[in-house]
C-alpha cells in the first residue's frame, strides 16, 4: 500500500495489506525488519525525519509508532472511527498528520501522544495527507474528488482545488511548495498553482487508475504509477510524458530516492528500478 526510501536511499519501508510494516535493504534486497501489531491492512508507513522512528496507519483504526533500532512499538494512537488511510510526519518530526475514513484530517503531538487538531472540510474519506516543506501548511485529498489546503496553526481551509472527476488518491507538494500535483481514479494527473488556485496542467496518458505520484527532488519531473502497469515520467513545464516503464502487475505505490537515481514500486512484490 505504500513504499518509501530512507533519506540516504539504502532502505525502503513498506506498508502491507497483511497487517505488517517491513524495512528492506535496497542493495541487499533483503528483509531487515518486520513490525507486527496492526490487526488490519496497513495503508501507509513513513520514516521520521531522523529515521529512528517509523509511523504507520491501518484499517484497524490505529496509528502506531515504531522504534527502528529496537524493532518495538513505542505508542499506539487509537481511533474508534474507522480506518486511517494516510499518515505523515511534520518536517521537524514533532507532529504527525493523518487522513481518516471518518472524513477528518487530524494532527497529533508525537511526544505526548495527544491529538491537537481536527481539520473539517472534506465530505468523504480522506486518502492522503502531507505537510509542506516549511511545516506551515497541509495538503489533503479525498474520495470527495477535492484537494484541500490547510493552515496548520489555525486549522482553517486556505484553498480547495476542484477538477478531478473521481476520488483523488494522492496530493503532494512540489519541492518549493508553490505547486501541488494530484492523481486520481479518473486516470489523470493534475498540477495546481497554489497561489492562484488554478489548474496548470492535466497530464493524460495512463489508461487506468493513477494510484501514486511524486515530484523528483529538482521539481522538474513528476513520476506516476498506475493500475495500467506502467510508471510514467512527465515534464512539469510542458506537461508532456517523457518516459515510460512497463511492469507485469498493476502498480499501487512508488517513491523516488533523494539522489533521483532509483525508483521503488510495489503491488504484490517490491521492485527497484535504476534510472
Amino acid at each position: 500500500n505504500s513504499v518509501e526510501f530512507s533519506a540516504d536511499g539504502s532502505k525502503v519501508v513498506s506498508a502491507l495489506s497483511y497487517y505488517n510494516v517491513q524495512i528492506w535493504g535496497v542493495e541487499s534486497r533483503q528483509l531487515l525488519q518486520t513490525f507486527k501489531g496492526h490487526t488490519g491492512s496497513v495503508f501507509a508507513a513513513r520514516f521520521s525525519p531522523d529515521e529512528r522512528t517509523v509511523v504507520s496507519c491501518s484499517s484497524d483504526g490505529t496509528i502506531r509508532l515504531w522504534n527502528v533500532n529496537a524493532g518495538t512499538e513505542i505508542i499506539t494512537f487509537k481511533r474508534d472511527l474507522g480506518g486511517v488511510r494516510d499518515v505523515n510526519f511534520s518536517p521537524n518530526g514533532k507532529y504527525i498528520v493523518a487522513g481518516l475514513e471518518d472524513i477528518t484530517v487530524r494532527l497529533w503531538d508525537v511526544n505526548s501522544g495527544t491529538e491537537i487538531k481536527q481539520l473539517l472540510g472534506h465530505s468523504e474519506s480522506v486518502l492522503s495527507t502531507q505537510f509542506s516543506h516549511d511545516g506551515k501548511v497541509i495538503v489533503s485529498s479525498s474520495v470527495d474528488k477535492t484537494i484541500c489546503l490547510w493552515n496548520v496553526e489555525s486549522g482553517e481551509i486556505l484553498k480547495q482545488f476542484k477538477g478531478h472527476s473521481d476520488r483523488v488518491m494522492r496530493a503532494k507538494f512540489s519541492p518549493d511548495d508553490k505547486f501541488i500535483v494530484s492523481c486520481s481514479w479518473d486516470n489523470t494527473i493534475r498540477i495546481w498553482n497554489i497561489e492562484t488556485g488554478m489548474e496548470l496542467h492535466i497530464l493524460n496518458g495512463h489508461s487506468n487508475i493513477v494510484s501514486d505520484i511524486k515530484y523528483f527532488p529538482d521539481g522538474r519531473t513528476i513520476v506516476s504509477c498506475s493500475s495500467d502497469r506502467t510508471i510514467r515520467f512527465w515534464n512539469v513545464e510542458s506537461g508532456k510524458e517523457i518516459q515510460k516503464l512497463k511492469g507485469y502487475y498493476p502498480i499501487t505505490c512508488m517513491d523516488v530516492s533523494q539522489n533521483a537515481n532509483t525508483i521503488v514500486s510495489a503491488f504484490r512484490k517490491i521492485e527497484i528500478w535504476g534510472l
